[in-house]
């Protein structure tokens, strides 16, 4: 197959000149559409084909983290009892209080998918972004490049934008009535030390791990399955047989 080859000028640009053949070499792209004739890949194309498998990933990963039990049933993101206060759990179970602290670990669930709702809006602004040199870096990247893209650009608004919710979900699931009870139990024993733990920055968090998790799911899918890519732009651009992952 016959290479087109990236505009020099661009490249120049991007990469400076003092290997431009070798840089040249690398970001050559280009497809065959189903007659077998070359059909070149451009800087556009790369750029919005990107931006469309991380729209897609970024709404199914979200729908997924949102959907009741999306964190609760699903062990890779399943957020459990604070690590920090498991003390707190080894002895309230002890004490025969295994049914509580399996209510407070459901609602510390549930909050984070309430806060996955709103993962949405800071993901397309985080795309709108996306610029020629990150689109040619992220398409030679790994599995997970966009993600890791996405997780740069937003992790930080995202948990600014997860914690009020966060603390809202918290509220309206009543987590409190399920942590106060478990530790003051464990608190009002005097050989122990009182436990304080920042739940809702805890969940936000986890939540703000998880989602993303999805969303690497879901851009792995994207590169190594065809039947995933739901645009002709993401058809072109990841089954182009110059991509890295296609070799």
């Amino acid at each position: 197959m016959k290479k087109i080859i990236l505009p020099a000028a661009l490249a120049f640009m991007l990469f400076g000149c003092t290997d431009l053949g070798k840089t040249l070499n690398d970001v050559n792209t280009a497809v065959q559409n189903s007659t077998g004739t070359t059909v070149p890949l451009t800087n556009a194309d790369i750029v919005q084909g990107l931006k469309d498998a991380l729209s897609q990933g970024a709404t199914n990963g979200s729908n997924k983290a949102s959907a009741v039990d999306g964190f609760n049933a699903n062990p890779r993101i399943h957020i459990p009892f604070p690590p920090a206060a498991q003390k707190v759990a080894d002895f309230v179970i002890s004490i025969g209080m295994q049914s509580q602290v399996d209510k407070f670990v459901l609602t510390l669930n549930r909050a984070a998918e309430d806060a996955c709702k709103g993962a949405a809006p800071i993901f397309i602004d985080a795309i709108k972004s996306m610029t020629v040199s990150d689109g040619l870096t992220i398409l030679k990247g790994s599995d997970t490049a966009a993600t890791h893209f996405l997780r740069d650009k937003c992790a930080i608004a995202l948990g600014v934008k997860f914690k009020p919710t966060v603390q809202q979900s918290t509220q309206k699931v009543k987590l409190t009535e399920y942590w106060t009870p478990l530790t003051t139990a464990y608190n009002k024993i005097p050989t122990h030390t009182a436990v304080q733990t920042d739940l809702d920055q805890y969940v936000t968090d986890l939540a703000v791990s998880g989602i993303f998790k999805l969303v690497g799911d879901e851009e792995t899918s994207i590169r190594t399955n065809p039947a995933a890519r739901a645009t002709d732009i993401m058809k072109k651009v990841f089954g182009s047989k110059d991509n890295p992952h296609n070799q």
